[in-house]
């Protein structure tokens, strides 16, 4: 929590408290769960193969990107990517951490569905997280602002 705390107040300290997630941090984590949920439908709609995987194993969206969303990106990507997302956070609002996943999942879509077990779908989550795709920094955001764009009249962001 404090690596969260510190990065925010360091980018924009006007904007640690509209940007909060309190029911997060909550003991129920409601939105947390929820979100995880959202991203869930987002992998069935967007990257159904991986969404299959995960269904088959058994695998909980809780246990492979609580963290991701917890800690908005941070310790996950490189810092320069972290506040970029941040960046696109305090402007767009919350849909850019759906954007940001799925722009992981889907850019190693093959990579994951490698994965033949529980421990190795978690290990595949871990690993998508490093390379040269997230720390050009630019480009990875230029993919995860695309990754939610639908057909006119059917888009998953809120305005």
């Amino acid at each position: 929590m404090l690596w969260v705390a510190g990065l925010r107040a360091l980018a924009r300290p006007q904007l640690c408290s509209c940007t909060a997630r309190p029911d997060y941090y909550s003991p129920e984590m409601m939105g947390l769960k929820t979100d995880q949920e959202v991203l869930g439908e987002l992998v069935r709609k967007k990257v159904p193969a991986v969404a299959e995987l995960i269904d088959r194993h058994g695998v909980m969206w809780t246990l492979i990107v609580s963290r991701w969303f917890i800690c908005l990106f941070i310790d996950i990507l490189p810092v320069e990517t972290v506040l970029r997302i941040w960046d696109c956070l305090f402007y767009e609002g919350s849909k850019i951490i759906f954007r940001v996943a799925l722009a992981l999942i889907k850019q190693h879509q093959a990579f994951i569905l490698e994965a033949t077990n529980l421990p190795d779908i978690c290990d595949k989550f871990k690993q998508i997280t490093r390379g040269t795709f997230v720390t050009e920094c630019h480009s990875f955001m230029q993919v995860s602002v695309s990754s939610l764009q639908c057909r006119r009249g059917k888009s998953y962001e809120t305005k």
